[in-house]
């Protein structure tokens, strides 16, 4: 890896925590892997995702096609980048009327200009009132209270006071994180998953080190990633997967699981990762608290030396990071060299991976296997599998006498290789059965302590549900799935009502008059994804 050692230091301007110009040194990127065993430090991929060069181009806006008919997946988006911070900028004021976004600003444009640049001081960015503020209104108001019992309105009673003696303890480094609360959430499937509740000084802290650190990795990550980010939800994600697979040469797709991923990140390499771009000791030492800091489980403190603080403000992006070194990198210089169309879609930590041709698939997959044992990740055996799936897939397998093709689940839909009525192919994105399943259960958990309500008020809370529900799931061809729904829901409701009821039972002429009185109707709420994206076929 070729860094410009001899580039030397430079110099931005930034503002302090009392609102006046500075000089905020920047200096050139060293060699992350400094001090490493030269075996580990062949693993490491430069900026631009291959051993050996400069540091290159990192920007998360989608690439460019090298070729006439190669282009990468989030290529096919043709869109600008979604810029900003986690959350959006306001127009509080300092004393002396310096705004407060005008230092994070700087920033950005200082990573923007050289992605190779590591940024010394920024902890006083963090620390500084109004950033602080900012990020205690950015937080939910009625979240769990951690092992401090401290909520949200009850810090806010004294929150200037409380305010100015956090920012004075981040400034000396007298702050001290505390451990995080462990608790159990019910899966769908039955399973549970492992939550930690965060202090709300804690969350307060990580938030403003999150609006300042995605500055800078917005910046570097890159344009097939789209977890936890800014102006990225998982609707781009879907819209990207959806016209790589039918504008692409795509014939095999992997479906990538990572085993118990936020549990299994490495600090060490973690922090390695993180000072590539962040000279600044003390930002880096305040992830390390966190990191440290440990879990109370049963009321019993334990050592956290795996993984990331699940349920605070810092574990997506940091989970972002460690991914876009191991992953991201490392898949972008692989698909420079592949023969066939690859596209590459990435939620957190859920992948997919579109290939032209079998070989190059099962290639990937077995590098990737080695790629993340090196940094103490695994492939879920049993959840990471290679499917046939594209235009071509229904033909061939109908021609090998395999049946029809399978399906894969992504971010709450079943895709299937289906066909339009004139027999061309398409891509059909369904509810998920499970989530379907586990959404009734809900609704049908939270009606029996709405029982004895008023139909009017039960009404307007199952029109809330039914929105919700089809703000997500109403993409197009998913109608049959939403109308599905929609009649449960009803189904529900008129049971309840005839169950109370001491007359007589409430009959259906009744009660599709009710739920056209109270309940929405199913709609398609999103548009077709080309037209999303303003592409022209």
């Amino acid at each position: 890896m070729a860094f410009r050692a001899a580039m030397g230091s430079q110099k931005t301007r930034a503002i302090d925590a009392r609102g006046r110009e500075s000089d905020c040194r920047v200096v050139p990127a060293k060699h992350p892997n400094k001090g490493l065993k030269e075996a580990d430090a062949r693993i490491m991929v430069d900026l631009n995702g291959h051993e050996g060069g400069n540091a290159g181009d990192s920007q998360a806006k989608p690439e460019e096609p090298s070729g006439g008919r190669r282009r990468s997946a989030e290529g096919v988006e043709g869109r600008r980048q979604a810029e900003g911070n986690a959350v959006s900028q306001s127009t509080l004021r300092t004393q002396n009327r310096v705004g407060v976004s005008t230092a994070r600003d700087r920033i950005r444009q200082a990573a923007k200009t050289d992605k190779g640049r590591r940024f010394t001081t920024l902890l006083h960015h963090v620390y500084d009132i109004g950033t602080l503020r900012e990020a205690y209104f950015g937080l939910k108001r009625d979240a769990a209270a951690g092992v401090d019992g401290e909520t949200w309105r009850t810090y806010g009673e004294q929150l200037e006071e409380h305010l100015i003696d956090l920012s004075d303890r981040l400034r000396r480094g007298a702050y001290r994180a505390k451990p995080v609360r462990r608790v159990l959430i019910p899966k769908p499937d039955g399973r549970q998953r492992p939550l930690g509740v965060t202090t709300l000084e804690d969350k307060l802290v990580q938030r403003a080190l999150v609006m300042v650190l995605n500055c800078i990795y917005e910046v570097d990550f890159l344009g097939f990633s789209y977890g936890f980010r800014p102006g990225r939800g998982p609707h781009s994600a879907l819209d990207a997967l959806y016209v790589g697979i039918k504008k692409r040469r795509v014939n095999w797709v992997l479906d990538a699981d990572i085993r118990g991923y936020f549990d299994a990140i490495s600090h060490e390499w973690l922090v390695k990762f993180i000072e590539h771009r962040i000279a600044d000791r003390r930002v880096v030492h305040l992830i390390q608290k966190w990191l440290n800091a440990g879990v109370l489980v049963d009321g019993e403190w334990r050592p956290s030396e795996m993984g990331t603080p699940q349920g605070g403000g810092i574990s997506p992006l940091l989970a972002n990071v460690y991914l876009h070194y191991v992953f991201d990198l490392w898949v972008r210089a692989w698909r420079r060299r592949a023969k066939g169309d690859v596209i590459v879609v990435r939620y957190a930590d859920d992948i997919l991976v579109g290939f032209e041709y079998e070989w190059e698939a099962r290639r990937f997959w077995d590098e990737l296997r080695n790629r993340f044992a090196v940094f103490g990740l695994e492939l879920h055996p049993e959840k990471t599998r290679l499917i046939e799936f594209g235009r071509h897939a229904a033909e061939n397998r109908k021609r090998n006498g395999r049946g029809k093709p399978e399906t894969f689940d992504f971010l709450g839909f079943t895709h299937i290789c289906g066909k339009t009525r004139k027999g061309r192919f398409a891509l059909v994105r369904q509810t998920m059965r499970k989530r379907f399943r586990a959404k009734l259960r809900e609704v049908k958990e939270a009606y029996r302590w709405r029982w004895h309500e008023p139909i009017p008020e039960v009404g307007k809370w199952l029109a809330s549900i039914l929105r919700g529900h089809y703000n997500y799931y109403a993409v197009p061809l998913n109608y049959p799935a939403l109308e599905a729904f929609h009649h449960r829901v009803v189904w529900l409701w008129q049971r309840g009502l005839s169950r109370r009821s001491h007359k007589a039972r409430i009959t259906w002429k009744r009660m599709w008059r009710i739920s056209r009185r109270w309940l929405p109707y199913p709609r398609i709420v999103h548009p077709w994804p080309e037209q999303r994206l303003c592409l022209r076929t």
